[in-house]
């Protein structure tokens, strides 16, 4: 009877958010460790289809690094970073298609529909989703997203599909480019003028001290700058968090960088009060930060 009466308690605690987000687009970032474990990798797709049984239209938006890394090895193809991006070549990018779209988008197309979604895999070299220029000669094949056609995800959400969207663009003239995931999702988040963006990460959030992990729980974009000059936004969550700025600037309600490493994460943020990791906004105050004195 415990048992029953807690289901019941839980399924009462998450009336109000079944309430507000009926009906909503939520795009989920998914890449990192969450993608090489089997449990993890199970329980996301549990979750992106549970979101699509409550009402919601889910859209994932995954990476596919490790993968890429591990064809490239196979290959004996060196890979190089520059600044933190990867060198594209041409044969890297060839690669990264191969991965992205004929591995990675695949499998977790099947293994959705495995449990009861109806899920369709994209890239955004399809109808030209991500309209790409290449950053510099100095990176290859790395492209910046300077325009997103939105209308074949908005279809199939329309349509009651779950779209599963591999970050690969096009120059629209059969270039295809590499580009950053988190980046993708958050283009993507904004076009189709999503609720939220759910950035899985490999970290419990954005930590004052990494070492001790105390996660700042709320983060007004206002103080982004501040944290930056103090170095508590550094490394590779620099390029993460302004992805949320840019994504909350371009009209998106909410974005959340939450523990990907931890089952059934995306509905603890989802349908909790406590909710987990630390959500990005310009709505309150800052909640959690450690200023430097």
């Amino acid at each position: 009877m415990n048992d029953v009466a807690s289901k019941v308690a839980t399924l009462m605690e998450a009336m109000p958010y079944l309430k507000k987000y009926a009906g909503k687009v939520i795009v989920i970032k998914y890449g990192g460790n969450a993608m090489i474990n089997e449990e993890l990798k199970a329980a996301v797709l549990q979750d992106v289809v549970m979101l699509k049984l409550l009402g919601m239209k889910p859209v994932l938006s995954h990476g596919g690094g490790p993968g890429i890394n591990k064809m490239l090895e196979k290959l004996d193809i060196p890979v190089q970073f520059i600044n933190g991006l990867r060198y594209t070549s041409a044969d890297i990018i060839s690669v990264v298609e191969a991965v992205l779209i004929g591995q990675v988008n695949s499998e977790l197309v099947g293994r959705i529909n495995a449990i009861g979604g109806e899920a369709v895999g994209l890239s955004g070299i399809s109808a030209n989703i991500y309209k790409c220029v290449q950053r510099s000669e100095e990176l290859g094949f790395v492209g910046d997203i300077v325009e997103v056609n939105a209308a074949p995800v908005q279809a199939l959400l329309d349509a009651g599909y779950i779209p599963v969207v591999a970050p690969v663009g096009t120059d629209g003239n059969g270039q295809s480019f590499n580009i950053n995931g988190d980046t993708a999702a958050g283009k993507l988040a904004s076009a189709l003028g999503a609720e939220k963006l759910m950035l899985l990460t490999d970290i419990e959030g954005l930590c004052n001290d990494i070492k001790i992990r105390d996660v700042i729980s709320y983060l007004n974009i206002a103080d982004v700058q501040g944290l930056k000059d103090q170095g508590t936004i550094a490394g590779g969550m620099i390029p993460k968090v302004d992805c949320c700025v840019q994504t909350i600037e371009e009209g998106v309600t909410n974005v959340h960088i939450i523990d990907g490493r931890k089952p059934h994460s995306i509905l603890y943020e989802a349908f909790t009060n406590e909710g987990i990791g630390t959500t990005v906004g310009k709505d309150q105050p800052s909640v959690g930060i450690k200023w430097n004195k």
